[in-house]
């Protein structure tokens, strides 16, 4: 049985419930931060010197392989609130705790809409810049304003801006330069006063026109969260970490020449010329769809989502991967790109 002292570190601390996959793992030391001043007191216990460290939020976007031998820090930070507005946005602040859906789902309850494409995404506030979630035709770079970290090195808080985070494609400086270095503990939003609702992805179109609904933010808000809950595994029902691949980006010359082996190829134009493909596509077009190698899956609905259907392993998950990259890879040319950090 895991004991908690009186600086919170617990020993041998279950993971299970910290990473969407479930895997059956546990970290060497573990401590719960709930306020700011409990990340450097962590940091700097002796009990922590010299051990690698671990941030972890809702644990949907890790594949954990095996024990961790060191710290992980459970950021716990609760908190929301409207900071204030200008003539064109209001702004937002969330702790990074706080758990994504549920934020989306209380902005549109004060009235402020702008991230309802975003809605049912697993995770937690803190997670977001980091992976700079996208979902149905919004990146939440297009509604960030800055965010407050702490440094780990010198315990200092900081502020970045958009320019610093330096977002990209589910990608930002805290998954390059940054990694390991810092903690998010609060993230703020820009959400523009002049809304306009983005319903051109098929899939929301479809649920809409199903529904009968004027395109507010709340319908769109019904809307994904219906289609998200159709085609994507609840993680506590089946574990997984959403979508497992990044959807590749070709140039021009490469979209055509596989366009004309493949007239059915799923692809989305770029405004610098090159051309994004639905990873889902060709992993389903490789046979991939609901296929398993030992506990780990392809769902049956999802060909990017892979799952963990009972006492996976996470090399078992890596290995299913790596498979999947060899075949889409021989058959289309197209390198994949694994979404989830694996540690």
């Amino acid at each position: 049985m895991s004991q908690t002292d009186s600086a919170g570190f617990i020993a041998a601390y279950p993971l299970k419930a910290h990473n969407s996959f479930g895997f059956d793992v546990r970290a060497q030391w573990a401590c719960r931060i709930e306020r700011e001043a409990q990340l450097m007191a962590a940091v700097r216990d002796p009990r922590a010197a010299g051990l690698p460290r671990l941030v972890l939020g809702g644990g949907s976007n890790v594949v954990l392989t095996g024990d961790f031998a060191g710290l992980v820090l459970l950021v716990a930070l609760r908190g929301r609130r409207i900071l204030r507005e200008d003539a064109d946005a209001v702004y937002v602040e969330a702790a990074a705790g706080e758990p994504w859906h549920e934020f989306v789902a209380w902005t549109l309850s004060q009235g402020v809409p702008g991230l309802e494409n975003l809605a049912l995404i697993p995770g937690t506030v803190g997670a977001a810049p980091i992976q700079n979630i996208g979902a149905y035709g919004l990146e939440m770079c297009e509604r960030f304003a800055s965010l407050r970290a702490v440094e780990l090195a010198t315990g200092e808080t900081i502020e970045l801006d958009a320019q610093a985070c330096a977002f990209g494609y589910r990608d930002s400086f805290f998954k390059r330069e940054g990694r390991d270095r810092f903690v998010i503990t609060s993230v703020t939003f820009r959400l523009p006063k002049a809304w306009e609702p983005r319903a051109g992805y098929a899939d929301l179109a479809r649920e809409l026109a199903a529904d009968g609904k004027q395109p507010d933010a709340q319908a769109i808000f019904d809307a994904v969260v219906a289609v998200r809950r159709a085609k994507l595994p609840d993680p506590l029902e089946l574990g997984n970490a959403g979508s497992f691949f990044k959807n590749p980006v070709v140039d021009a010359a490469q979209f055509e020449a596989l366009k004309e082996r493949e007239p059915d190829l799923v692809s989305y134009a770029q405004p610098d010329g090159r051309v994004k493909l639905a990873a889902g596509w060709l992993i389903d077009r490789c046979g991939w769809k609901g296929r398993a190698m030992g506990a780990a899956g392809v769902h049956e609905r999802q060909a990017l989502v892979l799952v963990n259907r009972g006492g996976a392993r996470g090399a078992e998950v890596l290995a299913l991967a790596r498979a999947i990259q060899r075949e889409v890879l021989e058959r289309f040319g197209v390198a994949l790109e694994a979404e989830p950090v694996c540690i």
